[in-house]
């Protein structure tokens, strides 16, 4: 009795597995539920900021200084912090960093929604970051940065506070937001530049050939790029969903891209027949799969890991399923080598793990 209860435990388990590789929306529903918490709390959103020493706001620049003519590369940051400060681990800190040495002549923006100050622990990796001229370290209101704009009555509903993973949403709404404003790239922090990105515009990469991600964009600011950010604000209004984790980010620029180009997957979507705008393989942006995330943490194999590497322009590390993978300073696994080339101040003074 026992042995057939067993046998019928792994075979559901087995068959759950096998439901969940194969279907995209229970994916997108349950991987937030995996050990990563909800996070739901997103009241530093509101808050003003109050000290001086905080993160300089973004509207509050002079004008000569604040993003324009989309020659700029955007983070965002959507993480609440407590007393200690605002922090930036060396991860995040070596995708500004690779993107403002690989694009010296482009502005580097870290955006961050939370108005703090830096805590202690994040000083020496902000220091070396302020040692670029072109990068910007900055603080949004959400308030004043959506007025204005297409979001500006939709995101004062309170829609965010329905959702399940506000501050993961809050990361979906923003890149899209802050592509309509001023144009330029967006990209993930946990995405590693290899190449210049000058020039590159209304584009986005295939995770495979079958779905397009979010985690590296670029818009124009006129044109097909503003018809871009256009389409995709109203995606997002219209098909916004709290309880889907996946749907608001790669979900919006699939969508969008599927009306334009005339067609459901990646594979089919040429600059032709998508009116000018550019999708790129999987090999320039997401060279390794999800599913072989651990690629950029083995020695095994590394040559060849490093070979497949050689033709990105930038390589997104998927951070949700590698970030508890250390990386010791110094080890030959193919994370570290690309960012003591890439990211060397950050690497140089991170510790002893990266």
């Amino acid at each position: 009795m026992k042995k057939r209860l067993v046998l019928g435990f792994a075979c559901a388990i087995f068959l759950f597995i096998i439901v969940m590789s194969s279907d995209t929306d229970i994916m997108q529903r349950l991987t937030p539920f995996l050990g990563y918490p909800q996070e739901r709390d997103i009241s530093c959103y509101e808050e003003l900021p109050s000290n001086i020493d905080g993160i300089e706001e973004l509207e509050n620049e002079r004008e000569s200084e604040t993003p324009a003519g989309g020659r700029n590369i955007f983070f965002h940051e959507t993480s609440c912090f407590g007393e200690e400060g605002a922090v930036l681990n060396a991860r995040q800190a070596c995708a500004v960093e690779s993107a403002a040495k690989m694009n010296p002549k482009m502005t580097i923006y870290l955006l961050f929604v939370s108005p703090v100050k830096f805590s202690n622990a994040s000083k020496e990796i902000v220091r070396q970051l302020t040692s670029y001229d072109n990068i910007r370290i900055r603080h949004i209101l959400m308030e004043k940065y959506t007025k204005g704009t297409p979001l500006e009555e939709w995101y004062a509903s309170d829609i965010l506070k329905k959702s399940l993973w506000p501050r993961s949403h809050m990361s979906d709404i923003l890149r899209y937001l802050t592509l309509w404003k001023y144009g330029g790239i967006y990209l993930d922090l946990d995405v590693v530049v290899m190449t210049s990105l000058e020039g590159f515009t209304n584009f986005a990469g295939a995770e495979d050939w079958e779905d397009v991600a979010a985690g590296v964009l670029g818009f124009g600011t006129t044109g097909l790029g503003r018809r871009m950010a256009d389409a995709c604000l109203r995606d997002l209004k219209t098909n916004f969903r709290g309880d889907v984790w996946g749907n608001n980010g790669p979900g919006v620029i699939t969508r969008t891209l599927q009306k334009i180009c005339a067609t459901k997957y990646a594979r089919d979507m040429n600059t032709v027949r998508c009116h000018g705008f550019t999708v790129h393989p999987p090999s320039a942006f997401y060279p390794i799969p999800y599913k072989k995330w651990k690629r950029y943490f083995e020695k095994k194999n590394k040559n060849a890991t490093m070979k497949l590497l050689e033709k990105s322009r930038a390589i997104h590390v998927w951070n949700k399923l590698s970030r508890n993978e250390n990386v010791t300073v110094g080890s030959q696994v193919p994370y570290g080598l690309i960012a003591q080339k890439y990211c060397p101040k950050v690497y140089k003074h991170c510790g002893k793990i990266f």
